[in-house]
């Protein structure tokens, strides 16, 4: 039997007719085929470079990661440490500080030299003031009630001495050459004096020499300042600053244990012109000059004299 059969035309794309494949819903042009060639050459080009090996690969070679964020401390997550130096010093009271840095400069004797060379010159207002606080130390270290004289000075020996040594070592700061105003050093001296005089006195006379000693070395200061005072413009500072006055009041009140001082004042001031005969003109008491009543031995009439 023969059947007829519709002849088909000819299958230019076999693809058509797999039924697994979906029909393209517009037409392919000739430029979106070579489109579609491109893009799936070049999806097996990248295909290739993957499966090739990192090491050898010259993307990945040149290719740097970047540095991951350090992972920041929580505040949970303390951890003791010490405090900085400048918030350490801002604990330390002026003795620590004091201490420490004195410590320092013993250990390492450049610091030390460093630290005098950039520390500003003490005044007489600072100078006296440390004074005053060992004698405040002198003063407290006093027993209450009666007791006994060599009780008292082992009780304060320790205070007395500290005092004594301070007055040693703070005097020639004051002094010339190392200071070249003589004003300056007779106020040092005018204040140091008054702290000799606030001694105590003791009734044993082995006792007695601490006292005695240092009444000696203020006097020979005294003594050194006025020489070089009288050699700057005739003496004019012992004269406008009533010093020869200050000076007696001083000696009269040690019991006349500054004769050093007291002899260097007489021969200077008669030295620059002011001397005994004519050192009445000088005073503005007209009572005669202060070195006339020693040489006299009638030194202590009533007048207010110099700073006291």
């Amino acid at each position: 039997m023969n059947v007829l059969l519709t002849p088909q035309p000819p299958s230019f794309f076999p693809h058509q007719h797999d039924p697994n494949r979906r029909s393209p819903t517009r037409s392919m042009s000739p430029f979106h085929n070579a489109m579609a060639s491109n893009r799936k050459r070049k999806a097996e080009d990248d295909g290739d470079e993957m499966s090739v090996s990192p090491q050898s690969s010259p993307a990945i070679q040149t290719r740097q990661l970047a540095p991951r964020p350090s992972k920041r401390i929580r505040s949970n997550e303390l951890a003791g440490r010490p405090l900085s130096l400048p918030r350490l010093l801002e604990t330390l009271d002026v003795t620590q500080l004091r201490t420490v840095l004195q410590t320092i400069c013993e250990r390492q004797p450049e610091i030390g030299e460093e630290v005098v060379k950039s520390a500003p010159r003490p005044t007489v207002e600072c100078a006296l003031q440390v004074l005053k606080e060992y004698q405040d130390k002198l003063r407290d270290a006093f027993p209450y009630g009666d007791s006994s004289s060599d009780y008292t000075y082992y009780r304060v020996k320790q205070p007395l001495l500290a005092l004594i040594d301070a007055l040693a070592d703070f005097t020639p700061q004051y002094l010339p050459p190392n200071e070249t105003s003589a004003n300056v050093s007779l106020q040092y001296l005018d204040g140091a004096t008054k702290v000799v005089h606030s001694l105590p006195e003791w009734e044993s006379q082995s006792h007695r020499h601490h006292k005695e000693n240092t009444y000696d070395e203020i006097s020979k200061a005294w003594a050194l300042v006025i020489n070089e005072a009288s050699k700057k413009g005739a003496g004019f500072v012992l004269h406008s600053g009533g010093w020869d006055q200050t000076l007696a009041k001083h000696n009269q009140q040690s019991g006349g244990r500054l004769g050093a001082a007291i002899s260097s004042m007489t021969v200077n001031l008669g030295w620059v012109g002011g001397g005994p005969s004519g050192g009445a003109q000088n005073t503005t008491n007209n009572q005669g000059s202060i070195l006339d009543q020693l040489m006299a031995g009638n030194y202590g009439s009533p007048v207010r004299v110099g700073p006291w």
